[in-house]
């Protein structure tokens, strides 16, 4: 299997099976509205085998109330078919997970997508994010991530769920074990030198 192209720094991709639906657009001439859901929430996903992950509910409220987010197809930044500052594309978390309604755009890659979403032939969507607030979870095996907070960046039309990128998580995890091992290390060192000093405490006693 092909390896993904190296992201931007921190960039990681994920994808996410879920029906999509066309609808008429509410003003005549306005085209078709593709409408679904690009991530679900506390949707348990094995990350290859080195570890699971789940994204929590309210992870993009900051970013989508910040951020201009892109709807691409293929992760092709230079497809864009909607963006939320322009008003194509709307995006709204739920309890579910973050839905989403996109204007499709009268051009090949609108007109294209309205025919590939009425053949069925995209059964999902892929989402690019930048974790910024995460937990982990060692207790289990594999290893159990749960991404709390991050920025959206885009969606992503894909008849192929992408390859599931690891670098960046697998870099996110190994800075977790580290910081774990200087914490448990600095605690020995905290414990060991009290001990020191009741000791010298009760030697100075006798």
């Amino acid at each position: 299997m092909t390896a993904p192209a190296k992201q931007p720094e921190g960039r990681e991709q994920r994808a996410v099976s879920t029906s999509l639906e066309l609808r008429a657009a509410a003003a005549q001439g306005e085209g078709r509205t593709a409408t679904g859901y690009a991530c679900l929430f506390g949707n348990k996903t094995a990350i290859g085998s080195y570890w699971t992950e789940e994204i929590r509910q309210g992870a993009f409220s900051k970013s989508l109330a910040e951020n201009d987010v892109i709807a691409v197809v293929a992760h092709d930044t230079g497809r864009v078919v909607g963006r939320t500052g322009a008003g194509t594309l709307s995006l709204r978390e739920d309890a579910k997970g973050l839905a989403f309604e996109n204007q499709l755009p009268d051009t090949t890659d609108g007109r294209d997508l309205v025919v590939l979403l009425e053949r069925q032939d995209i059964p999902g969507m892929s989402f690019g994010f930048i974790t910024r607030k995460q937990e982990w979870d060692e207790t289990v095996d594999p290893p159990h991530r749960t991404i709390i907070e991050a920025d959206l960046y885009e969606i992503t039309y894909t008849p192929c769920p992408a390859y599931p990128d690891t670098e960046v998580g697998l870099r996110d995890l190994e800075h977790a074990r580290t910081e774990r091992r200087q914490h448990n290390r600095a605690g020995a060192e905290a414990r060991m030198a009290a001990r020191r000093a009741r000791q010298a405490q009760a030697e100075r006693q006798l």
